[in-house]
């Protein structure tokens, strides 16, 4: 059975004459008819009854009628569908990112790229670290956002962007005044931390391990803008990226002197599966403008 039988076969049902059928397809009426008569023969029941020059659909002609619908559209999607993957303006791209980069460089991003791109369509996604890993190897998206992690061997990545962190202080903490400091001066503060499993916690503990000390967490949060809170409230410090919204707090961010405090933010995709040219069109646009965009 052919595609070309079914569509000659749909075009026959809803006219209900073949000679008009043949005429919008193209095709003559001899070999129309012949067609249908094969698929009836292949079928082994009549699907029209004739009288004369007009022919009805049967009782078996219309319930092959309703799957030959569900078949051509199914085929029609599967082809608009491939279509998308081939052009490198349209299609649909997968993104997952974590809670830190959701306020700032993804969004920002994304209106960037539309700008260009208007007739691409994104589904997005959002978690912590170990979640985000958790969609791009189980392919439910196309690429992820994250920072530094612990990378299964099926997964490839590139760091994007290289952002600082700063110490975060009460106005009113002594620390203040500072124009600079080091990670070890914050040796016997109360920390406001991120929860583990967040990108951040990982680097601010490791960041602390190089400078000689554990951090007192008292408080653990999962995006910027908590931790921020707490420490405006005076209940503690902390190390985060200077993201936009931050100067809405009644903090002071300093710079860290020794050791060198930053983030590496990545962009993550499976190895070996196939790329539709649409998200390498998004890749190499983001390396275009990712020092464009203020986190």
């Amino acid at each position: 059975m052919l595609y070309k039988q079914l569509e000659y076969f749909r075009h026959v049902a809803e006219t209900g004459n073949l000679t008009r059928a043949s005429e919008q397809l193209f095709i003559s009426q001899p070999a129309l008819s012949r067609s249908i008569k094969n698929l009836e023969k292949e079928l082994g029941v009549p699907l029209f009854d004739r009288e004369g020059r007009i022919i009805k659909l049967n009782r078996y002609g219309n319930l092959f009628l309703e799957k030959v619908y569900e078949s051509l559209n199914a085929i029609e999607e599967g082809q608009k569908n491939l279509s998308e993957l081939v052009d490198p303006y349209t299609g649909t791209i997968r993104i997952s990112f974590i809670h830190t980069l959701g306020n700032n460089l993804v969004p920002e991003a994304i209106s960037k790229f539309r700008k260009y791109y208007p007739d691409v369509k994104f589904k997005f996604f959002q978690g912590t670290t170990g979640t985000v890993l958790e969609h791009i190897e189980s392919g439910e998206v196309d690429l992820c956002f994250l920072m530094e992690a612990d990378f299964p061997e099926n997964i490839s990545y590139e760091t994007v962007k290289n952002e600082e962190l700063f110490v975060i202080v009460p106005d009113s903490h002594p620390l203040a005044s500072k124009t600079a400091i080091s990670l070890s001066q914050l040796k016997h503060e109360p920390f406001i931390g991120f929860k583990k499993g967040v990108g951040l916690r990982t680097i601010t503990d490791r960041l602390c391990e190089q400078s000689g000390f554990t951090p007192n967490i008292i408080f653990e949060g999962q995006q910027v803008g908590t931790v921020s809170g707490f420490v405006s409230a005076g209940l503690g410090v902390s190390l985060v990226p200077k993201n936009r919204g931050i100067s809405e707090y009644n903090i002071k961010c300093i710079p860290v002197s020794s050791p060198k405090c930053y983030r590496h933010i990545n962009l993550a995709w499976k190895k070996d599966t196939y790329t539709p040219k649409v998200i390498q069109t998004f890749k190499e646009f983001l390396y275009e403008c990712i020092s464009t965009i203020q986190i």
